[in-house]
């Protein structure tokens, strides 16, 4: 890199001086994301409960004895 005043030239970049407004935030997020769907109500919200088997494990193969063999010393 090249040398600025004995600093790296990438040191001279900084944030700039000025900032965005709450409302030119929100116009550049609409920019980006565009318009958002509606929030859900309370009474609209139901509890979840886990039924299907675990996806981020495989299913155990083998038996007990199996798994004796496999995690036995030696």
């Amino acid at each position: 890199m090249r040398a600025v005043v004995g600093r790296a030239h990438n040191a001279v970049m900084s944030e700039p001086n000025e900032s965005f407004t709450d409302e030119e935030y929100a116009f550049l997020r609409h920019v980006r994301f565009g318009e958002l769907p509606p929030g859900v109500r309370p009474e609209d919200r139901v509890e979840l409960t886990e039924t299907d088997a675990r996806r981020d494990r495989p299913e155990p193969a083998g038996g007990p004895e199996a798994w004796a063999l496999r995690n036995s010393p030696g």
